[in-house]
């Protein structure tokens, strides 16, 4: 496994989890290319963005989190098994549950729930009405 600029105890737990879902270096097809975004001359020179091809599944994963090129091979290599990890344990991934959150937030409230807002919303205007009113007694 290559030497990344972390801690050895974030090397070492990305060792153990390629090992627990049995990716090995061999297997990975490692790929610099330039990234892409806001960045100028510098981000259009430069070869800091990694593509990991995992041989034998055919998943592939760009990483361009960082503007260092050792740091995004080992982000990449974290965010790949992660993939992995989730379909080999059936767990929705967190963009799949971030999707979820947001369908659930736009969804229409029920007639009960609505009908339990409004009430709420109607008994405050009444109390910042009566504060009103006995503001302008003085």
């Amino acid at each position: 496994m290559p030497n990344f600029p972390v801690s050895p105890a974030k090397q070492l737990a990305l060792s153990e989890s390629m090992k627990q879902y049995n990716v090995h270096e061999a297997d990975l097809e490692e790929n610099f290319i330039r990234g892409s975004g806001s960045g100028g001359q510098k981000i259009n020179k430069t070869s800091s963005c990694v593509q990991l091809l995992h041989l034998p599944s055919g998943i592939e994963v760009r990483c361009q989190a960082t503007r260092s090129q050792a740091m995004n091979r080992f982000f990449a290599r974290r965010l790949l098994v992660e993939k992995i990890a989730n379909i080999v344990e059936g767990k929705k991934s967190a963009e799949q549950q971030r999707f979820e959150k947001i369908r659930r937030q736009k969804r229409r409230r029920s007639k009960r729930a609505k009908e339990k807002m409004l009430g709420e919303k109607k008994h405050v205007s009444k109390k910042i009405q009566r504060r009103r009113v006995s503001e302008n007694d003085f």
